[in-house]
Order: structure tokens, then C-alpha cells, then sequence
């Protein structure tokens, strides 16, 4: 589960992690009021406007923006505000921004240079072990520098039984380029950081920029957090944090029901007990011509209502052109699966795209009989590749 900037942060200073300080605002005048505090805790004269949406890349799509003043404070978070942002991470369709934070400016004037830094921690699923991802080139797309410059990204992997040790810890900073205060510093944000990823089960923490400032301290002003929500129900308090807005409205309406759904680009809606043979599923129809228009898991006890919803779910895609069931009868009995489509075609009515099915496994025989004798226009299969070339056929 993503969640917002100003959300991360919260969980960031939690955990004693130095943070650019900050607070939200719904509307222009919120914005004024939380420049004037922010201005009363740190002492700032300039501040920063962010858009909070679940997206990188926003200061290049307009959504962070630099005021002077507090009338730059009220006309900035006026445009930004209700605004559609687009981003590469958006797509071309962007989000809607509801809400900004009103950040201090920590690009004051100082001892040093001010520099910045790249840092995550996430997990390395080839190893099965954590690991901290940084570079000395922050502030820009980590893609980017892993391209051009691979040189400068570092990686130090973690043992689970240890856990982050001091010296790894100091080594970060030391790859930094750091030395005096600024080390000390660095090497307490590092430990701070990779506890609160690992208190919170959280599946990455992306810092970027992280900022030496010109007066060498540490402080994360920008941050990205996932959130593992397979361990939420342990983190209720981060579970509030959830904001539906942000997500795929067919998304959160499939959740309701206890489906596993997730939109993709293609023509062809799956529905399918158990996200390995859902997997399968959706490489057959790649190689058989067609492209999944959804990831959908109806689970492995799906009763007639919830296929009748995950149907429904899958006729709101305009661009579906048919649909393929593929069920194994092991826990979830097949005359179910069936008794909910037959449902779906009278409660929905008017469906108008091809329907294949292949049910295999318990009560397997009832199911086509149910199905055969309710009249509707069914294609069924009995191998996989079979209901794949169907669905070809279909399309063709």
C-alpha cells in the first residue's frame, strides 16, 4: 500500500529519522496558515508547495513549486490545488491533487555546499535479504543513474540473523564522501531509517533527495513508502493512512468482494482461483494471440455471488472483447462457479462479449450441466490450450 509524502514522513520522524519539516494544507488559505507555522517552528522565510499524490517525478510535472512570500504561498497552492497532474509514473490519464504540504526551505545558506544524496531500503527478492540502495547522485531519476553511471550506485545487503550492523552503517556514510559531523549524522540516519522499514514491514523506503545540509545535517525531504499489505493488520495505525482516491476505483470495488484484481492493458478479462493458475492463464492468452485485460483471483472459496461480481467487474473495461473462465475444482467447487455465471448473464443482462469456460476438478460434470442447460451462449473447454485457441478464434 502506498501512502502519501507527508504520511512517510511522519512515520520517518516516528522513528528519530531528521525530516524536512512540514504541514498539510487543503486549500490556499490552509496553505498561508501552515507557511506561518512552518515559519514560527524553524525560523524559514521561503517555502515549498508539494502536491500529494502517489507519484514520483512531480516536481517536473509542476506539482512542487518554490515561494517567497506568503502571497507566492497563496496563488502557488491555488494553481496546484485541484490541479491534474501528469507524470511519467501518472501516465497520460494523471491524478487530481487534493491536498499540498507546506515544506521549509532547507537550502540555506551555510559553512558547506548543500548535497544530495539517493537512499532506499527495500528487498532484494533474488536473496531473500534486505538491502540499502544508495548513491552519491540524488535528486534525479535513480533510473537514469543506473544507466549512465552504475558505478555510483552501492548496495549493502543485509543478514537477516544480524540485522544492520554499526559497520555497515558507517560504511554507507564513508561511500558518501562524508566526514566530520555530517558522518556522524549519516550513519545515525541510516540505522533510524532501516529500523523504521523493518518496525513497519514496510516492503520500500525511498529517500530522494536526502540532503547534507550547509551546515551538515541529515534530513530526508523527500519520501516514498510501500507498505506490506500482507502485514497491515498489525499496523492498524498505518492502515489508516490508506487514501482510496488514489487508487483504481475498480480496484477498491473489487476488494470489497475479496477479489484479487488488477487492471492491465489487454483485451481479453480472466477469472481464475488461484494467482498461479491466473498467471498461466494470462501467458496462454499471450500466446495465443490475445492480450489479459485484468489480473483477477476469485479465490479459493468463491461462492455464485462473487463470480457475479468479478463478472461485473470485468464487463466495466470497455476494451474487454471476451472473457475466459478457467477454474480447478480443488477447495472451490465447480457447480458454484457455474451457478454464478449463469447468474451473472440473468442479473446482468446484456453481455455482449463471448464467454469461455473451462472448469475442471470437483463437481466438474454438474458445472457443464448446469451451464448447458441454462441456454446461454458459453463456449466450453476442457485443456487450457484448448480455451486459449477459443478465445483466439474469438477474437479473430
Amino acid at each position: 500500500m502506498n501512502i502519501h509524502e507527508y504520511q512517510a514522513k511522519e512515520v520517518l520522524k516516528r522513528y528519530g529519522v531528521a525530516i524536512q519539516e512540514g504541514i498539510l494544507a487543503h486549500s490556499a488559505e490552509e496553505a498561508v496558515e501552515a507557511a506561518k507555522k512552518i515559519t514560527e517552528q524553524t525560523g524559514t522565510q521561503w517555502w515549498v508547495i508539494k502536491a500529494q499524490v502517489h507519484a514520483g517525478g512531480r516536481g517536473k510535472g509542476g506539482g512542487i513549486k518554490l515561494a517567497k512570500t506568503l502571497d507566492e504561498v497563496r496563488d502557488l497552492s491555488s494553481q496546484i490545488i485541484g490541479m491534474n497532474l501528469v507524470t511519467k509514473q501518472t501516465g497520460a490519464e494523471g491524478k487530481q491533487v487534493h491536498m499540498v504540504l507546506v515544506s521549509q526551505d532547507v537550502f540555506y545558506p551555510g559553512a558547506s555546499e548543500p548535497k544530495e544524496f539517493y537512499m532506499s531500503v527495500l528487498l532484494n527478492r533474488s536473496t531473500g535479504r534486505n538491502i540499502i540502495m544508495y548513491s552519491t547522485e540524488g535528486g534525479m531519476d535513480i533510473e537514469e543513474v543506473a544507466e549512465k553511471t552504475p558505478h555510483l550506485i552501492f548496495k549493502e545487503e543485509i543478514d537477516p540473523k544480524a540485522g544492520l550492523m554499526p559497520f555497515q552503517a558507517r560504511k554507507v556514510a564513508f561511500n558518501l564522501g562524508l566526514s566530520g559531523n555530517a558522518y556522524k549524522e549519516m550513519v545515525r540516519f541510516v540505522t533510524n531509517l532501516y529500523t523504521a522499514y523493518e518496525q513497519t514491514d514496510s516492503s520500500m523506503f525511498e529517500i530522494n533527495p536526502v540532503l547534507k545540509t550547509s551546515d551538515d545535517k541529515i534530513i530526508a525531504v523527500d519520501a516514498k513508502v510501500n507498505l506490506d499489505e500482507n502485514a497491515l493488520y498489525r499496523h492498524q495505525d498505518l492502515y489508516a493512512y490508506r487514501d482510496i482516491r488514489e487508487e483504481d476505483p475498480t480496484e477498491v470495488e473489487a476488494g470489497k468482494y475479496n477479489l484479487n484484481y488488477v487492471k492491465l492493458d489487454g483485451n481479453v478479462g480472466c477469472m481464475v482461483n488461484g494467482a498461479g493458475l491466473a498467471m498461466a492463464t494470462m501467458d496462454m492468452i499471450k500466446l495465443s494471440g490475445g492480450e489479459p485485460a485484468n489480473f483477477l483471483d476469485v479465490g479459493g472459496t468463491a461462492d455464485a455471488k462473487r463470480v457475479e461480481e468479478a463478472f461485473r467487474i470485468i464487463l466495466k473495461d470497455d476494451n474487454v472483447k471476451a472473457i475466459l473462465v478457467n477454474i480447478f475444482g480443488g477447495i472451490v467447487r465447480c457447480d458454484r462457479v457455474a451457478q454464478g455465471i449463469v447468474d451473472a448473464y440473468k442479473n446482468i443482462g446484456n453481455i455482449h462479449v463471448p464467454i469461455i469456460v473451462r472448469l475442471q476438478g470437483t463437481n466438474a460434470e454438474i458445472a457443464k450441466k448446469l451451464i448447458d442447460e441454462s441456454g446461454l451462449e458459453v463456449l466450453s473447454a476442457i485443456e487450457l490450450q484448448e480455451a486459449a485457441m477459443k478465445v483466439k478464434s474469438v477474437l479473430a
